[in-house]
């Protein structure tokens, strides 16, 4: 299957016969620097994680033009299903430094309230699942919320009309998961994209290793669902390749489309990964210097009088600025409430966990040099329910 794409490694439009592509100066400008936010936040975060200030962190290096570009070319309603490296998305729908950090830091403003491991984001303001880290389970979960969105569609057709994206590795589509649910999207005719990352790896694991057919796009047709494969270190491609697909899946009522994004990951897995175990060096800092996203769309931009030298020295200090600001600030903020460990699994804590707060209490109080709970909002006075119990 070929791969679409609009600019070439060098930022030249490939296709000179056709329109320019259908986007802004300042639009195209913002795609940029939210790509360089993102990878400026991820240089300092796997930093802070290699100096114990977190206790993970996975980068979207190579990957960030998926995420920003597919980003900009849904609704800010649609609801989304992501993975680990969908950063970008985050940043493009208003996420600042400030939230990433209460995050990653499990602050007392993160609104996962510190439950899950870095980078587990979620945002019912911008209409994102939390992140999980079991593999692939957000694809079947992805096809059932694109059948509520496909119900809600038809009982309001006068609003407007939204898509489920949901996105994954090349690894995930090794899962059970990724079969059942295109399956069920195809039979049921849901409006959801489903935006696979072809990275090269599935953690240590290779593509020639995972798969002999044509990439994850030809299992897109076996199962009858429209399907194209995309350059993903072309953002302008991903953009127009992703409001076209969207267009595609609110026609007759909704049907399912895969998009494949081909890219490398440039980073190690995660920074519990050391990928020169099974990849050489030299081949890393090839694709470093042939070809990324950020690079590709600058050169462009340089060419077009969009961007110079001193436009990029002054964003990246910018960016830099403001995450550490907010790195600065969320390592000193306390954790929440301990009570949140038992709150939110019911919509009033039942009496067992009155009862298991009262002694976890009552232990803190008898063992204080044991339990320092001095780090976490209200210290011991946060085991306390509702009425000072």
């Amino acid at each position: 299957m070929p791969t679409y794409r609009i600019l070439d490694q060098e930022g030249a439009i490939v296709d000179k016969s056709r329109q320019p592509p259908d986007i802004s100066h300042e639009d195209i400008v913002s795609l940029y620097k939210h790509m360089v936010s993102v990878s400026i936040m991820d240089l300092i975060m796997f930093d802070a994680q290699r100096q114990g200030k977190v206790s993970f962190y996975m980068v979207s290096a190579g990957e960030e033009g998926i995420a920003v570009g597919s980003a900009s070319s849904l609704s800010p309603k649609d609801p989304i299903f992501a993975q680990y490296r969908e950063t970008g998305i985050f940043q493009y729908r208003g996420f600042t430094p400030q939230d990433f950090m209460a995050q990653l830091f499990a602050t007392k403003d993160d609104p996962g309230r510190g439950r899950n491991m870095p980078v587990h984001y979620g945002s019912t303001k911008y209409h994102i699942h939390t992140i999980s880290s079991p593999l692939a389970t957000q694809i079947p979960q992805a096809s059932g919320a694109a059948y509520a969105v496909k119900m809600q569609n038809m009982q309001n057709p006068t609003d407007e009309q939204r898509v489920v994206a949901c996105y994954f590795g090349e690894g995930a589509a090794s899962e059970g998961d990724f079969h059942a649910a295109l399956n069920i999207a195809a039979t049921r005719a849901c409006p959801v994209l489903f935006i696979c990352r072809n990275n090269g790896y599935a953690i240590s694991t290779p593509t020639l290793e995972q798969y002999r057919g044509d990439g994850i796009a030809s299992r897109g047709v076996g199962y009858g669902i429209d399907t194209i494969r995309v350059d993903g270190n072309d953002i302008l491609a991903v953009r127009e390749v992703t409001r076209q697909a969207r267009n595609l899946a609110l026609e007759q009522g909704g049907r399912p489309v895969l998009i494949e994004a081909m890219s490398y990951r440039v980073s190690h897995h995660s920074t519990s990964d050391d990928s020169f175990a099974y990849r050489a060096k030299v081949e890393v800092e090839d694709w470093k210097r042939r070809d990324n996203p950020i690079t590709r769309l600058r050169k462009y931009m340089e060419t077009n009088g969009l961007w110079d030298e001193e436009k990029e020295k002054e964003l990246r200090s910018e960016a830099r600025k403001s995450v550490l600001d907010a790195y600065r600030k969320a390592e000193k903020e306390k954790h929440p409430p301990l009570r949140s460990m038992m709150t939110d699994v019911y919509e009033e804590m039942t009496e067992e966990q009155v009862e298991q707060m009262a002694k976890m209490k009552s232990m803190v109080e008898r063992y204080p040099d044991e339990y320092d709970v001095s780090g976490f909002d209200g210290g011991l006075e946060g085991l306390k329910v509702d009425g000072g119990r």
